[in-house]
Formats: C-alpha cells, structure tokens, sequence
C-alpha cells in the first residue's frame, strides 16, 4: 500500500500552514482584526508546526525510498 504520498502530502501542508501561522503572529499578512495577529504565541506554534512538517514529509520520503529499493 503506498502510505508514503500521503504522508508527504500532509507534511507539506502542515509546512504552509505553519508558515501562515507564523506570518500572522509577526503581522506580515492576514487582517489586523485576527487574533493571531502580532501574537507571539502564534509565532512559536508556527514554528513547531512548520518543524513537524518537515519532520512528517522527511518520514514520507524515507517510507517512500525504502518501498522503491
């Protein structure tokens, strides 16, 4: 069963995800009405977002690379 696309898809969603996150605590986009807004808290959640994101692509790729060989 090829688990490994999915896994990848899913990691690079959390990546953009976390970088919008992250963006909107700093204020760089969004509306200024959000609370998350200039939020510091959201800057951090972005970044653990964006760092599992990368952790669950970086597994799919190595599913993905141990099915082929």
């Amino acid at each position: 069963m090829r688990i490994s696309k999915p896994i990848i898809v899913i990691g690079i969603a959390m990546i953009i995800f976390g970088t919008v996150f992250l963006s909107q605590g700093r204020g760089q986009i969004g509306p200024e009405s959000s609370f998350m807004y200039y939020n510091n808290d959201w800057i951090y959640y972005g970044m653990g977002i964006m760092v599992l994101g990368i952790i669950v692509s970086g597994l799919g790729v190595f599913i993905l690379k141990r099915q082929i060989t």
